[in-house]
C-alpha cells in the first residue's frame, strides 16, 4: 500500500477523544464569548473567529473518529497486525480514508472469494456485492493480496466443479445459481486481474505476482475429486474479459507467452505423432488443452451469452482460445504476444499459429478470438502491426497456392478443396490486413517492390482466400477505393502557381515538378495529365482485387456475374464522391462550382475518419428519400460497379481540381440558380445522372473513364500471376 502512518492504538484513540473534547469546549466557549461582547455592545469577531477555529477542529475530530473507528474495524478483521518498534507497537494506518477502506474491503473481499473457492454458497453472495469496488485501485490491489495467484486460480477451478456437481445431480437451480453468481465473480475477478498486472495501472500487483501466476498456472490443482492444470482455470477468467481495461502487454508477454509454450510442451508428442503414417490412422485429431469448464462438459455455462462460441462452434474452447480473447482488446497485448520467438523455436508464435497448431483451432471450430486478435494486431498503421500483416500474408499464400490450378477453361479451379477449405476461416482476417496495407499491394503490383517477404505472386494468392470472403471482399474495395481517393487529391489544381503554393499546401518546387509545359503555372493539360496518370496506376490495384474475387467465384462454381450487395451500396450510398479528408483544394480554388459542400457543408465533416463522411452522406441522402443513383439497381457484376465508383470520384476530381470551373452552367438542372452546382445530396438521381453526362460531354471525364476501363478490364497480369489462360476479351468482358 502507499502513504500509510504508523499509529499506537491507545495513544490514538486518547487524541481522538481529547480532541472531540477540545472542539466542544471550543465551540462552547465561543458561544459564551459572543454572548458577552454583544452584551456589553463589543465588537463580536473576536467570538466568530474562534467559532471558526472551533468549526476547524471539529472536522479534524470526526476525521479522527472516522479514522479511528476503520483502525478498530481493521484490527478486528485482522486486515493489518502492525508492527513492534523500540518506540512500541504501532499499527499501519493508510493517510486517505478512501485508501483504508480500500484495504478492509480488498481484504474481505478476497477472504469471500477464498471461501467460495472451498464452496461456501454464501461467501459467493458476499463476493458479489463488492464487485462495484473495482474501480477503486486500492481494493484491487488489497483484493489480489488477499486472494494471491493461488486464490486466483483456484476459484475459477472450483466454481467449474461445484457446476459439474450440480449438474450431476440434476439440480437445476443450483446449476442456474452458480452460473449466474460465478459469471459475476469471474466477471470481478478479470477486471481485477487486468489492472493488477498492469506496470501503468495505480492498481499494479507488482512483477512477482506475475510469475506466480505463471507458476500456479502449470502446478496442477485439486477441487473435491477434479484435477485440473492452473492454466485451465485462470483461462476461464481470461473468457469472461469485456477488454475494460485491456490486458497489458506485460501480462502477455510473462502469462500469454508462457501459456502458448506450456501448452506446446504437454502435445508436442501427441501432435508430432500425427506426422507418421501410423499416426495418422491411430493418434486421431490435434487436439488442444481445453479450458476446465470444457474438461468438464460445461459449455458457456461459466461464460456470458454475449462471448459464447461462433455459430456452429462445439460450445467448449481451448485455453489457447481463451488467451486470444483477452488480447484481442488491445494492440500493445496481442503484438506482445505474436510478435515474438520463443526460446529454442525456429518459428515465429504468428507462425506456429498458422501452421503448427492450426488443426488444434480448427478442432473445436472456434475461429473468433483468434480471427477477431489477428485484426487488432494487423490492422494498425505502426510497424510492428505491418511487420504481422505481412508475414501472415506469406504464411497463408504459401499454404494455400497448392489448392489453386488452371482449369481446361483457363480460369481459377479448386484442385485440393480440404486446402481451401482449411485456411477459409482465416479470409476474413488476411483481408482486414491486406486492406489495412493497401498502398503496399499497389506498390507491389506497380513497382515491383515487395512487403516484407510477401512478392507479388504471394499477394495473389492471398487475394484468392481474402477475396472469397464477402465481408473481406468488401474491405478490400473500400481500402482500394480510399487508396484511389487519396491518389487523385495529390493531383495539382488549375491555377497552382509559385505565388500561391503554400497557400494551397504545396511548395515552389512541386510548381515546377507539376508544370509539364513550363509556361509558370498549372493549367488544365498539366493537372489532366497528372489526373490520367493517377487514373491508370490506380486501375490495376482494382483489376487483381476484382479479376481474382471473380475467379474464385467460378473455382467455387458461383455465379461471378451478380454484383455484390455491398458494392451496389457503395455506388448508391456515393462512397466515392467526397474528396480526401483534409484536402489541401477544397474550400479554396474549387469552391466556385463546389457550393456548399466545398464550403460551409464540407469543412464540418473535414478530418473526421472516412466511414464517418460516407456514413454521414449516406445519411443525408436518405433524408432526402433517394439515393444520387439509381443505377446501381441495375449492375451486372463487381467490374461495372468498381467502373460506376471510378465515374464518381474522376467526376469529383474533375471539379475540386478546377478543370470543370469554366463551363457553361446555366440552364444545368444540377445547377443550383445556373451559378454553381448542387451539393450531392440536394441532387435528385436523374439531375446526377446528367451531372456525370455533363462532366462527360464538356468536361472530358469521358476519357478518363476510358483510360480506367481500358486497365482495369485487363486482366492479362492477374492471369500471369495465378498462372491462368483467359482472353482479356472473354469472360463477359
Amino acid at each position: 500500500m502507499t502513504e500509510f502512518t504508523g499509529v499506537k492504538q491507545p495513544e490514538f484513540d486518547t487524541m481522538t477523544s481529547k480532541h472531540t473534547e477540545a472542539a466542544r469546549r471550543l465551540e462552547e466557549l465561543a458561544q459564551a464569548l459572543h454572548s458577552e461582547l454583544q452584551s456589553a455592545g463589543l465588537d463580536t469577531s473576536p467570538a466568530a473567529r474562534l467559532r471558526q477555529l472551533a468549526g476547524r477542529v471539529t472536522t479534524q475530530a470526526e476525521d479522527l473518529r472516522r479514522r479511528q473507528k476503520l483502525v478498530h474495524e481493521l484490527q478486528r478483521q485482522k486486515v493489518t497486525f502492525g508492527r513492534s518498534t523500540p518506540a512500541g507497537s504501532f499499527l499501519d494506518m493508510p493517510d486517505s480514508l478512501e485508501a483504508a477502506k480500500g484495504l478492509l474491503d480488498g481484504t474481505l473481499a478476497g477472504r469471500a472469494a477464498l471461501n467460495a473457492a472451498d464452496g461456501d454458497a454464501k461467501a459467493l453472495a458476499e463476493l458479489e456485492k463488492y464487485a462495484p469496488r473495482t474501480g477503486d485501485a486500492e481494493f484491487v490491489r488489497a483484493f489480489l493480496a488477499a486472494l494471491g495467484a493461488r486464490g486466483v486460480t483456484q476459484l475459477p477451478g472450483s466454481l467449474a466443479a461445484q457446476l459439474r456437481d450440480a449438474k450431476i445431480h440434476g439440480d437445476s437451480d443450483r446449476m442456474a445459481h452458480l452460473s449466474g453468481q460465478g459469471q459475476k465473480a469471474l466477471r470481478m475477478l478479470s477486471t481485477a486481474l487486468a489492472k493488477g498486472t498492469d506496470p501503468k495501472n495505480p492498481a499494479y500487483a507488482g512483477a512477482d505476482f506475475l510469475k506466480d501466476l505463471v507458476k500456479e498456472g502449470r502446478a496442477e490443482h485439486k477441487a473435491g475429486d477434479i484435477k485440473y492444470s492452473g492454466y485451465q482455470a485462470q483461462a476461464l477468467i481470461w473468457r469472461v474479459h469485456d477488454g475494460k481495461p485491456p490486458f497489458s502487454k506485460e501480462f502477455m508477454e510473462v502469462v500469454g507467452r508462457d501459456v502458448i509454450v506450456y501448452e506446446y510442451e504437454q502435445r508436442k508428442d501427441e501432435w508430432a505423432a500425427r506426422k507418421d503414417t501410423l499416426g495418422r490412422i491411430f493418434a486421431g485429431a490435434q487436439v488442444p488443452i481445453v479450458d476446465v469448464a470444457g474438461a468438464l462438459g460445461l459449455g458457456t455455462l461459466l461464460r456470458p451469452g454475449t462471448y459464447a462460441n461462433a455459430p456452429g462452434a462445439k460450445g467448449t474452447s481451448s485455453v489457447v482460445d481463451d488467451l486470444f480473447h483477452a488480447a484481442k482488446s488491445s494492440r500493445e497485448a496481442s503484438h506482445a504476444l505474436l510478435d515474438h520467438t520463443p526460446a529454442g523455436w525456429k518459428e515465429s508464435v504468428l507462425d506456429y499459429l498458422l501452421t503448427t497448431r492450426w488443426d488444434a483451432s480448427r478442432y473445436l471450430g472456434d475461429y473468433a478470438p483468434f480471427n477477431d486478435m489477428l485484426v487488432t494486431a494487423t490492422t494498425g498503421q505502426d510497424a510492428t502491426s505491418q511487420k504481422l500483416a505481412a508475414e501472415m500474408t506469406k504464411i497463408v499464400s504459401d499454404e494455400v497456392r497448392g489448392a489453386f490450378g488452371k482449369a481446361d477453361s483457363g480460369n481459377l479451379e479448386i484442385r485440393d478443396r480440404d486446402v481451401f477449405d482449411r485456411y477459409t476461416p482465416l479470409s476474413y482476417p488476411l483481408a482486414r490486413a491486406i486492406a489495412a496495407n493497401i498502398d503496399q499491394l499497389s506498390r507491389l503490383y506497380l513497382n515491383h517492390a515487395t512487403f516484407g517477404n510477401v512478392a507479388a505472386e504471394d499477394m495473389s494468392y492471398a487475394l484468392t482466400l481474402a477475396g472469397s470472403n464477402d465481408a473481406g471482399f468488401e474491405a478490400l474495395v473500400k481500402a482500394q477505393t480510399e487508396h484511389m481517393r487519396a491518389a487523385l487529391d495529390t493531383v495539382p489544381p488549375v491555377g497552382l502557381d509559385a505565388s500561391n503554393a503554400e497557400r494551397f499546401g504545396f511548395t515552389k518546387a512541386d510548381v515546377k515538378h507539376f508544370d509539364l509545359n513550363e509556361n509558370g503555372r498549372v493549367d488544365s493539360t498539366d493537372t489532366t495529365q497528372f489526373l490520367t496518370d493517377r487514373t491508370v496506376e490506380e486501375a490495376r490495384p482494382f483489376t487483381h482485387i476484382v479479376e481474382t474475387r471473380r475467379q474464385v467465384l467460378i473455382a467455387q462454381g458461383l455465379d461471378d456475374k451478380k454484383a455484390d450487395e455491398a458494392l451496389k451500396s457503395m455506388v448508391s450510398d456515393a462512397i466515392g464522391l467526397l474528396p480526401v479528408p483534409g484536402a489541401k483544394q477544397v474550400g479554396q480554388l474549387a469552391k466556385g462550382v463546389f457550393g456548399d459542400l466545398a464550403g460551409k457543408g464540407y469543412d464540418k465533416l473535414a478530418g473526421a475518419a472516412y466511414d464517418e463522411i460516407a456514413n454521414r452522406v449516406a445519411q443525408r441522402m436518405s433524408e432526402h428519400g433517394r439515393g444520387l443513383d439509381d443505377t446501381q439497381s441495375t449492375l451486372a457484376d463487381n467490374r461495372l460497379a468498381v467502373e460506376r465508383l471510378a465515374e464518381q470520384m474522376l467526376a469529383t476530381a474533375m471539379l475540386s481540381k478546377g478543370l470543370l470551373n469554366d463551363l457553361e452552367l446555366s440552364k444545368q438542372p444540377f445547377a443550383d440558380g445556373g451559378l454553381k452546382i448542387k451539393t450531392f445530396a440536394e441532387m435528385t438521381s436523374q439531375e446526377y445522372s446528367q451531372f456525370l453526362e455533363w462532366t462527360r460531354a464538356r468536361g472530358g471525364s469521358s476519357e478518363l473513364l476510358n483510360n480506367f476501363s481500358t486497365t482495369f478490364r485487363s486482366t492479362t497480369e492477374v492471369d500471369d500471376y495465378l498462372d491462368l489462360d483467359i482472353s482479356s476479351t472473354r469472360g463477359g468482358r
